[in-house]
């Protein structure tokens, strides 16, 4: 009997932490943004622990990544961003991440290319903030941009002086002419030139007709509204005027973005807390060396987590400015 009873105690008991670990799990909300182009959809998380928290905002890369961090141009999903929603949601934070315009179940948002601009994508996160403003379930909210999405980030963070903390994550710390110059700096000198000579004319505003063949993945017409859009704005000119508190990091093992770029953040804006860290790569995952090629499986592993002091760091930075 007394066996009995204590099997059912056991019983009752794990039962009960099931019980209590669902109830812990965070509810996750289908959210959209209405533009004229049309529907731009998110999700946001929360945790269901708390009755008031803090909410991030966290903005995609470039290119086709979509609200996880994903990209249909790269074997796999590394989820990175997704793994950044649940972990805040872990320690008490909620979180939005959407598509962008024109990706994933945002495509139909999408502008035609050579209507584009930089300023779109700003706008969105700025109609997110408000959009955030309104809900009472959130005692604040910060805004953190991987990658490209850090400038994105910036930019809406100048005109919302109610967001808590601005995160850049892996973002530039230069202007985006400037990347793509030393990208090319390895190329013959025929090539360096004509990139400079195409640059030189977009950030005085002005389309090149001429383009080569071998240029048009880069300089086509169609995206050159872009490019002149977004060669407007340094990074190390925006963060300086951002007025909310400031979290800068970087992992060492980055190979699309480098520890020099950080530190230029750093340096235009000296209050801000600067974490480098020796063993993330670009899509915020542990790895142990720089070579592409082996970088790149990290880049489509669901596998992996992101990295623990990313993770740490940012919810302290969270929880300090809410």
């Amino acid at each position: 009997m007394k066996r009995i009873s204590f099997a059912l105690i056991t019983l009752f008991s794990f039962y009960s932490l099931i019980c209590h670990a669902q109830m812990a799990l965070p509810n996750e909300e289908d959210v959209t943004l209405t533009t004229k182009e049309g529907s731009i959809n998110g999700k946001l998380l929360i945790p269901n622990s708390e009755k008031s928290c803090p909410v991030v905002i966290l903005i995609a890369g470039s290119g086709p990544t979509d609200m996880d961090g994903n990209s249909p141009v790269i074997k796999g999903k590394n989820n990175s961003l997704k793994y950044l929603a649940e972990g805040l949601a872990g320690y008490g934070i909620a979180s939005l991440r959407f598509d962008k315009r024109g990706i994933a179940s945002s495509a139909a948002a999408g502008k035609e290319e050579s209507k584009l601009v930089f300023e779109d994508y700003v706008n969105d996160v700025i109609a997110w903030i408000d959009y955030l403003a309104r809900d009472q379930r959130f005692s604040g909210i910060s805004v953190a941009g991987h990658s490209e999405g850090s400038l994105i980030g910036m930019l809406a963070c100048q005109s919302r002086p109610k967001v808590k903390g601005f995160v850049s994550l892996a973002g530039a710390g230069r202007p985006a002419y400037e990347i793509l110059e030393e990208q090319v700096s390895s190329q013959p000198d025929m090539i360096k030139k004509e990139v400079a000579s195409i640059n030189a004319s977009l950030r005085a505003g002005r389309q090149v007709g001429d383009i080569s063949a071998y240029m048009q993945a880069l300089f086509r017409p169609s995206v050159q509204p872009y490019l002149i859009s977004w060669y407007k704005y340094n990074p190390q000119e925006v963060i300086a005027s951002l007025k909310m508190p400031v979290l800068i990091i970087q992992g060492e093992k980055d190979i699309q973005v480098s520890v020099n770029d950080a530190e230029l953040l750093k340096k235009a804006r000296p209050d801000a807390e600067l974490l480098l860290i020796n063993t993330m790569n670009h899509v915020l995952k542990d790895c142990d060396t720089m070579d592409m090629q082996k970088q790149m499986v990290t880049y489509g592993d669901p596998a992996l987590p992101v990295n623990a002091k990313l993770m740490s760091t940012l919810t302290t930075f969270v929880k300090g400015h809410r």
